[in-house]
C-alpha cells in the first residue's frame, strides 16, 4: 500500500463539504508566501494556475493539492494533514468568510514510509 503524502481531518472535511456545496470542484496550493505565511489555500478548481514550478502532491477529499517545486524540497519527508481552525488567516482562500482557516500540520516520514511513497507529479505550465 502506497503512502499517503497529504491526508485531511474530517473537520476540514465538512468545511471542504460546505465550500463544495457553494463554489463546485475545489482545489488547494501549499502557499509558501510571505503574506499568507505557510498555508493551505483553497480555491475553486482553475482559479489558481498551476505551473511548471509546482508539484502535484496528491488529491485529498476530492481535491487536487499542489505546492511550488522549491518549497517541496523541503516538505518531501514529512507527511501534511490539513487541518480547520477557528479564526481569520490573511488569505484569499475560500474558507476565510466562514471564520476558520485551513492549517497544515506535518510530521516526519518513517524510514518504511518513505519507501512506499505515492509519487510526486512534476506540473506542466497550464
Amino acid at each position: 500500500m502506497m503512502t499517503k503524502r497529504v491526508l485531511i481531518t474530517p473537520e476540514a472535511m465538512e468545511v471542504v463539504d460546505q465550500l463544495t456545496d457553494r463554489y463546485g470542484p475545489l482545489m488547494f496550493h501549499q502557499s509558501g508566501g510571505c503574506c499568507d505565511g505557510s498555508q493551505p489555500m483553497c480555491f475553486q478548481e482553475g482559479d489558481f494556475k498551476v505551473g511548471s514550478s509546482d508539484v502535484l502532491l496528491g488529491e485529498i477529499y476530492g481535491c487536487d493539492f499542489y505546492m511550488s517545486a522549491d518549497q517541496f524540497e523541503y516538505w518531501q519527508y514529512s507527511q501534511l494533514t490539513i487541518d480547520v481552525t477557528e479564526g481569520r488567516g490573511a488569505s484569499f482562500s475560500l474558507e476565510i468568510p466562514l471564520g476558520v482557516r485551513f492549517v497544515t500540520r506535518s510530521r516526519m516520514f518513517s524510514d518504511e514510509e518513505l519507501r512506499t511513497l505515492e509519487p510526486v507529479v512534476r506540473c506542466e505550465t497550464r
